[in-house]
């Protein structure tokens, strides 16, 4: 479910948290959070690097994020190779998160795919070249500016503007686990989940309902390369760390 604030759109889901151990043992989310965090998976290793900083890093990606970054023009073989590496197609050229709203920009500048297939018109992006999540295509042709959605949202980057787009289904509501493990919910698996974790107090247990925007979904990017408690770290951790 998406709401609006001052910083734009953001989206929500429901954290089960155990007081006690103060961890999260799993989230209730819809559609879109799923459809975010599936998108994660399609970011090449250089827009990654570009996203998080390259100081920010774990391993030696980093390093050769700043190799690149750093080499003379006199060394590169042709004039778009350079920008092929800090800023590949099919990444967030303009450091945006794929199926997930950017901060507000204020730019009315449209995007569609090459080409005219009904899939393909079911995406629009602000991104020049941004790959189509429907047929794989550059997404270059300048569409008609200022779409706006009935909340008074534009539309957002490669965010799909037809009922069914994206990567999951809207029919059900999804378990994701601390660890990012995403399967659709019932009451059998909440009930299985809570044995699993040795849970006996059920009145250890609170309910949190968080906002997911483009600050989070940073962090969450983060996480899940470093860590297997992402929820934990992002939403409990995290702001307490920046309280």
């Amino acid at each position: 479910m998406a709401s609006k604030d001052g910083s734009g759109t953001k989206l929500s889901m429901k954290l089960l948290v155990d007081s006690k151990s103060q961890r999260v043992l799993y989230a209730e989310a819809g559609k879109d959070v799923v459809d975010f965090l599936f998108s994660l998976l399609t970011m090449p290793v250089g827009t990654v690097v570009k996203l998080l900083t390259a100081d920010s890093m774990v391993g030696s990606v980093g390093n050769l994020y700043g190799s690149v970054e750093e080499l003379d023009e006199t060394y590169i073989s042709h004039d778009h190779a350079k920008k092929a590496l800090l800023s590949p197609a099919g990444g967030c050229a303009s450091d945006k998160l794929l199926q997930l709203p950017p901060p507000e920009t204020g730019s009315d500048v449209l995007y569609r795919c090459n080409y005219s297939s009904q899939n393909c018109r079911n995406y629009v992006t602000k991104v020049s070249g941004l790959r189509c999540p429907s047929c794989g295509g550059g997404m270059t042709t300048l569409d008609k500016p200022a779409l706006v959605q009935p909340d008074g949202g534009s539309v957002a980057s490669a965010v799909p503007s037809a009922a069914g787009a994206g990567f999951v289904q809207g029919i059900v509501t999804y378990t994701v686990m601390d660890f990012l493990k995403v399967a659709p919910m019932s009451s059998i698996s909440g009930i299985t989940l809570l044995n699993t974790f040795g849970v006996t107090d059920i009145g250890s247990l609170q309910e949190k309902t968080v906002q997911l925007g483009y600050d989070e979904g940073l962090e969450i990017l983060k996480a899940s390369l470093q860590s297997k408690t992402v929820l934990t770290d992002v939403f409990l951790v995290g702001k307490k760390r920046k309280a």
